[in-house]
Formats: C-alpha cells, structure tokens, sequence
C-alpha cells in the first residue's frame, strides 16, 4: 500500500482538530477572530463596490437560508457566503498570518457561518471548525512559499478558498476521505490575482473563496469526488500555483502547537505591509512633535516583496491609497487617522499638501529588512540630526488581553455607526460566549440592524395621537 499523499495526511490532520486539545488562548484568539470578522463585516457592507454585488444577488434571487452580516435581508448559502465574504474584505481591515501570507479568517467565517445556520450548529462546533480551516490554509501556505505568493497569486483568494473547504467538512463531520474530496474540489476552482490590488476584485476574491469552499464541502458530504492528492499530483494545485513544494514545512508543528497563535490583527485600515511604516511615522512624529512643513525627505526601506503589494506610488483613490506606502505614511506625518476607514477617500489622495508630503517620501527595499518590518528616517528642516526608526509588525501580541481591549474599541467603533452603541456591545458579548451557543440564532439576529419601533401613527393598525 502506498504512503497517503499530502493531501490525505493534511485532510486527516483536519478531522483530527479538537478544542479540547488547545489551550485556553487558541480558544480566546478563535472569539479574537470573530469579533473582528464581524466588525469589519458590519462597516465593509457598505462599500460601494459590496453594494453592487448585493444588488446583484438580491436580483438574482434565491431561497433564503442565511443571514447577511449588517442587513435584515436573507439570501442562499453560497450568495452569503460570497456576499458577506467580500464585505469583510472591502476595507483591507482584516487579519493577517505570515505563514499564509494573507488574510485567514475572511475566507473561512462566511463560509463557515452560513453552513452552521444551515447545520443549526452548536457556537462551539463552530469554533473547532474553525480552527481546522485555519490550521489547515496555514499549513498549505507554507507548503507553497515563496513561489505561489510571489508568481502574483493572492492566497487569500487560492488557500483561503481550501480553508473554507476544510472549514465546513469539519463542521459536517466529514471523513478524511470525504475532507480529501473537499481540498480536491476547492483547488479545482482556486483563481486570485494579486495584480487586482487596489481594485474591488481583491475584495471579491475573499467572497469568492468563501462561496467556493462553502461549495467543495457541501459537495464532498454529498460524494462528489475529486482526486485525493491534489496538492502534489502532476498538474495539480502546487504544480500549476508554485514553484516550489515544501512537505516538511507544511507537516512541521509550529510554535506553540498552533498557527493562529500567529494571527496578526489589524489596528490601520490599509495594506499589513504598510503597518511598520505607519508605526514608525506615528512614533518619530509624536516624539519629537513633527510637523509636516519641518520635514525635508522622508526615507522608508522595507523587504523587496513590498514592491509588489504596497507600492502604488501615486494612488488616484481612497482604495489604492491603502496599498500606497508614501501615501499612508504621509497620512500619518500629517496627523490623519489611519485606524478610521473613512480616511481612505478619493478626495483625501488629492489633497494638495498631503500630495505636497508624500512626494517628499521616497521607498526603497532590502533584504536585511524583514517581512512585516520597516525602517524610517526623516530629515528636517534647520535640524542636523536625522530621526530614525524600526518596527516589527509580524509579531503576534503576547499579551491577549490587552488585543482584546484593542480589538474591542475597534469593533465599538466601527459597528456602532451600522447597529447602534448598545446593540453593538451586546454583539460584542455574545461572542465572548460563542463557546456555551447551542445556535447562532442570537448572534445571527444581532449582527442585523434592529427593526424600527411602530410608530403611535401605526400601532397595531389603528391612528393613535401622541401623547402631549
């Protein structure tokens, strides 16, 4: 008999995956990630671009079995899982994994949570499920690096459509056969351009990826086959995505027994790649109290991979202002808001003295510079000295409860315009005790906005005044 394949032994792995095995702090990054899932679902819904697609779905209509993160309106399993994808990608304000090197749970929870409605799953299923399409995406990223990032695929889009695969199986129960069929099916359909940046296709390919793996699970539970060893076999995902093919890497326990022990969360609306260079430029204008007329140049270095991310040098829109790091960083020397996705407008990149700033910015790259790092000098006006910093981004948050805190008043404050202050709070705790649900009927019915109260004109079908 022959060895499984990669797929196989990657498929078992993710039937294996068992909360009562992990520690107490992949349990609180599992609530980390929904919290933060949802919140920016509820302010990414009403992009623009998210707009047209729900118009699109709605017209195309369809028997409604899940809910739509900020909305009343229901729609089919897949258009959920599309539509609510895309809205958690809209702003570019999601999490982050090195290992995949993209945006973990986004593909994952739109998938995952329209398969538990339909499922009627119980908070902690969920939670396991999780954490098996989370693993398993983490897992075939590193099996991939560096070639399938840097050939120009989005991973997000490509992995992340397997880790909704996996997601969901887990949540049916799949067997390891049935769990390979679903990886098999998944990567059948895996498409993502990272040339599509700072367009709202890089958005769409989160949704897309969601309603993909959604669609290799449920198919998979129903006997639809696919190959088993679809990862390595000739032709198959990593020969046609990469160039290269790291068994023992993707197999590797990694730190701490977990890759979401790794998650990067985002605290700025823009590009992750961009976050060191924020960090630095917040830090050396708040110490020495910079002012944007004083600076004569700014010198930002970063990895050379940043190049092809983050280095529109001259963005025409709010949308490829975030993967600008002249623009972000003179949004920040300028005293703008970074973690305020409001911030990103088309006007804002016309305004002539940021335009004046950022053209003071200058980028360039280096292999002594770690991924997720940056180093920045500024130089001033009638000052001899030059100021000078580094950051690391990559590094995850040692200290959960103070992410927690962090995460917490980002989500407050950008789900409370779309549900209102309390209904957001009240959103907020019942994902702090996803683990004791027997249903997601009440987060579902939270993360709407509430219906409006009868007015006295209207109550209960007759005219009643005021009263004075």
């Amino acid at each position: 008999m022959s060895p499984p394949s990669i797929t196989q032994q990657l498929a078992a792995r993710a039937c294996a995956v068992s909360l009562a095995t992990a520690p107490a702090a992949v349990h609180t990054l599992i609530g980390q990630c929904v919290l933060d899932y949802l919140g920016v679902t509820l302010a990414g819904a009403a992009a623009p671009a998210v707009q047209l697609l729900h118009a699109e779905l709605r017209e195309e209509g369809g028997h409604p079995r899940a809910g739509i993160v900020g909305s009343t309106h229901r729609m089919g399993l897949a258009q959920a899982a599309l539509l609510n994808g895309m809205a958690a990608h809209a702003l570019d304000y999601d999490d982050v994994n090195f290992a995949l090197m993209g945006h973990p749970s986004v593909p994952i929870l739109p998938a995952l949570l329209a398969q538990a409605e339909s499922l009627n799953a119980s908070g902690s299923a969920v939670m396991q499920a999780f954490l098996a399409g989370y693993e398993t995406q983490c897992r075939i990223g590193l099996l991939v690096a560096p070639g399938h990032y840097g050939a120009g695929f989005h991973a997000t889009a490509t992995i992340g459509a397997i880790g909704a695969a996996v997601a969901c199986a887990h949540l049916g129960q799949a067997t390891p056969s049935q769990m390979s069929q679903a990886i098999g099916i998944a990567a059948t359909q895996a498409a993502g351009l990272k040339s599509m940046f700072g367009t709202a296709c890089k958005p769409l390919h989160a949704g897309l990826a969601a309603r993909n793996g959604l669609l290799a699970a449920r198919l998979a539970l129903r006997g639809f086959d696919s190959r088993l060893d679809v990862l390595e076999c000739p032709q198959g995902f990593c020969g046609t995505h990469s160039t290269d093919f790291d068994a023992d890497a993707a197999l590797a326990e990694p730190t701490g027994g977990f890759h979401l022990l790794a998650n990067l969360f985002k605290y700025h609306a823009s590009c992750y790649e961009t976050h060191a260079t924020i960090e630095c430029a917040s830090w050396l204008r708040d110490e020495h109290q910079i002012q944007p007329q004083q600076i004569i140049a700014v010198e930002v270095t970063v990895h050379p991979y940043g190049d092809r991310i983050c280095n529109i040098s001259e963005p025409a829109t709010g949308l490829e202002a975030k993967f600008s790091l002249r623009l972000t960083a003179a949004m920040t020397l300028a005293g703008l808001e970074t973690a305020d996705p409001a911030a990103f407008s088309d006007i804002m990149v016309t305004t002539p003295t940021l335009v004046a700033l950022r053209d003071r910015i200058s980028i360039s790259f280096s292999e002594q510079v770690a991924p997720g790092c940056a180093e920045l000098r500024i130089i001033l006006r009638d000052q001899e000295a030059v100021l000078s910093t580094r950051y690391n981004a990559a590094l995850p948050a040692r200290d959960l409860g103070a992410q927690h805190d962090r995460l917490q008043a980002k989500f407050l404050r950008i789900a409370a315009p779309v549900l209102g202050a309390p209904r957001a709070a009240l959103l907020a705790n019942t994902v702090a005790s996803l683990a004791t649900q027997t249903t997601l009927t009440e987060l579902v019915a939270l993360w709407a906005p509430a219906p409006p109260e009868p007015s006295f004109g209207t109550l209960y079908g007759a005219t009643v005044e005021r009263p004075a």
